[in-house]
């Protein structure tokens, strides 16, 4: 929409306040600080929701794989085969078996539900979820036969217990006598202490080396799964198909929607609501353009009847109101694009600063599984948000821009 000098000194002039406007400029200011908090809010929020979403994923992935070979009963004696028969699938990039089982462990007379990980020493070292998360101690020191283990922070939190302290893993599968089975306890030594950043596997994982799990579990040369990682997640279902009856008789292959099925699928739906909800926002951020450039173009009905008789077209003033109606739509986007960048930015700060004021938790990592609230914006997320900001405000400029082009000159003129 290409503007003349005359109407985008009109246009300009339409935009700034004049003697006895203050109530319209009001109105516009009011439009376009809404639209910035439209914008920004959904901007914010889309981006929060990604990063939940992303870092959720990673973090998942990162310990359970894109899918696992589950065996039957929890054992795959044949595990060997398994590994290399995965590895032979196209698209298949890793295959690690690992002995997955919840247990209990004590430390100075406190007790904790945990989930006890047996992996090879070489897997425990090469998973970056785990080796760059490290906190206090060293991988290093886990080997076989050392009797040594790394541990959540939140379970060492919970338990009290630090590196070199010694915690006892208790089992249910123990000796069995006369008089029932007496479960079996082994002490280890706390060797390093991780945090991934999800709450509940802070909270119970326990990591130890596959022989050790296996002597602790009397599991012999079996182990209790094994873990698949292939070029692409989306289409894992596609990728290890072709490994399902090669497997069949000793285990299943469940990939990363069905282990985590509802928690992905709530947060789907959940950033799909957000979405809608705070799009209300705008919209009622446009109904306010609409009203103030209605009242607009009723304070300057006279000013529209002297520019038609001077010869200004219908189509000139319908560009003009067009252009102050999209002008504040477009501030408006503008402030709320910066503004939401600078929230994604200092997010963290923000939510300490209103948990200081309120003295309230807002971010509880039993509740919502991360330690830090996480962010992830998507370019095109954004661009579709800047869309809808700026197709609104035009739209809601089409009825006054052409309810001012229709005034007729010589009925407002008639008694001039």
């Amino acid at each position: 929409m290409i503007l003349s000098r005359y109407e985008r000194m009109i246009a300009r002039r339409y935009l700034l306040p004049g003697k006895g406007e203050g109530f319209i400029f009001l109105v516009a200011s009011i439009s376009l600080f809404a639209v910035m908090l439209g914008v920004a809010a959904l901007i914010v929020v889309m981006s929060v929701m990604n990063g939940f979403r992303a870092e959720l994923f990673d973090k998942f992935v990162g310990l359970n794989g894109h899918a696992v070979v589950q065996g039957y009963g929890g054992r795959l004696p044949d595990w060997q085969a398994i590994v290399a028969e995965a590895k032979r699938t196209p698209g298949v990039t890793e295959a690690t078996p690992l002995i997955e089982q919840p247990l209990m462990a004590s430390y100075d007379g406190r007790v904790e539900g945990v989930l006890v990980r047996g992996m090879r020493v070489e897997d425990i070292r090469g998973n970056r979820i785990i080796r760059d998360k490290v906190v206090a101690g060293r991988l290093a020191e886990l080997v076989p036969g050392s009797e040594n283990v790394a541990i959540g922070a939140r379970l060492a939190e919970a338990l009290g217990v630090t590196v070199g302290g010694q915690i006892s893993l208790i089992s249910p599968q123990g000796q069995t006598t006369p008089f029932g089975t007496v479960p079996r306890i082994v002490s280890y030594r706390v060797a390093a202490i991780f945090e991934v950043g999800l709450y509940d596997y802070d909270k119970a994982f326990i990591i130890l080396p596959l022989q050790d799990a296996q002597t602790l579990l009397m599991m012999g040369d079996s182990v209790g799964m094994v873990e698949v990682q292939t070029v692409d997640a989306d289409k894992v279902g596609q990728i290890l198909a072709p490994l399902v009856p090669r497997i069949s008789g000793q285990g299943e292959v469940r990939d990363w929607r069905s282990m985590n099925a509802s928690l992905f699928e709530a947060l789907a739906v959940e950033r799909v609501s957000m979405f809608v909800v705070l799009s209300i926002i705008i919209l009622v951020a446009v109904f306010n353009i609409l009203s103030s450039l209605i009242m607009l173009v009723r304070s300057k009905t006279r000013d529209i009847a002297i520019l038609r008789t001077m010869g200004a077209t219908r189509a000139g003033l319908i560009k003009v109101f067009m252009t102050v109606g999209v002008t504040i739509g477009a501030l408006g986007t503008v402030a709320g694009l910066l503004l939401g960048f600078v929230l994604l930015f200092f997010r963290q700060p923000v939510i300490n600063f209103v948990q200081i004021v309120t003295g309230q938790n807002l971010w509880d990592p039993s509740i919502r599984f991360l330690t830090e609230l996480p962010a992830k914006t998507d370019p095109i997320e954004v661009a579709a948000i800047v869309a809808m900001a700026l197709g609104l405000s035009f739209l809601a400029t089409l009825y006054p821009a052409f309810k001012a082009a229709s005034t007729d000159p010589v009925q407002v003129l008639r008694y001039e």
